[in-house]
């Protein structure tokens, strides 16, 4: 039996940080948890650092990093760490927001595409935001919990890094009873040369914001470069 492709599914997949965000909330998140007293300053912010120069370079281990990043805040209780994730989110995250990604956003909401947020930045950082995108379907690094519910510092399943990012996706389609033969376009927007992988894979992509590096890629490609904030 041929298998007939589902007309007009549509797919538009988004980075987060770099991409509909100025900054990058992981790392954000690390010196927020310094400024607030949950992490040392010197300590902290030197691993902090030294995680993201990785991360750019394309090294980062994911499993040491999300351990260290969960650290300082994975035993303390639920009302805490929601009190935290409101400040945040007023001090940090909304005024990052930026117009020209909400209108990126809203344009595939528009046109009735399927929306996504694919993020190598754990789920508990990225929910929230992702929620100020009006984005309900987010594909991030999961965390794992014990019997109890408590954060371990581990990672559940596939990390949603590099090619991982296509794992995950296909997963979330699955759960949906689809697969990429029944999506008739997918865009994917990044900033990142780590996103190679689901930037190849998908129908469209949009270098957003790129690094250097990415930014050579595109143009040796010939993809569409989109600078959503140096736009007024």
């Amino acid at each position: 039996m041929v298998r007939r492709a589902r007309q007009g599914v549509r797919l538009a997949l988004f980075d987060l940080d770099g991409t509909l965000l100025p900054t990058d909330s992981d790392h954000a998140f690390g010196e927020f948890l310094v400024r607030i007293g949950w992490a040392d300053e010197a300590s902290h912010r030197r691993g902090n650092d030294r995680f993201y120069a990785d991360y750019l370079a394309g090294t980062l281990d994911m499993a040491a990093y999300v351990d260290f990043a969960t650290a300082p805040w994975r035993g303390r209780g639920e009302a805490e760490l929601a009190a935290a994730t409101e400040r945040f989110l007023a001090e940090v995250a909304r005024p990052a927001l930026h117009p020209a990604a909400l209108e990126l956003v809203q344009r595939h909401r528009d046109a009735g595409d399927l929306l996504a947020i694919v993020t190598a930045t754990n789920e508990f950082v990225t929910r929230p935001i992702a929620r100020l995108f009006g984005i309900d379907e987010l594909i991030a690094t999961e965390l794992e919990r014990d019997g109890a519910g408590r954060i371990t510092g581990a990672i559940r399943g596939v990390p949603a890094f590099q090619a991982g990012k296509i794992a995950r996706v296909e997963a979330w389609l699955a759960a949906r009873g689809l697969a990429w033969d029944d999506v008739e376009r997918s865009s994917f927007y990044s900033d990142s040369p780590n996103d190679l992988p689901l930037l190849e894979r998908v129908s469209h992509p949009v270098a957003t914001n790129p690094v250097p590096r990415l930014a050579e890629i595109a143009a040796a490609r010939g993809w569409p470069v989109l600078r959503l904030f140096d736009q007024a």
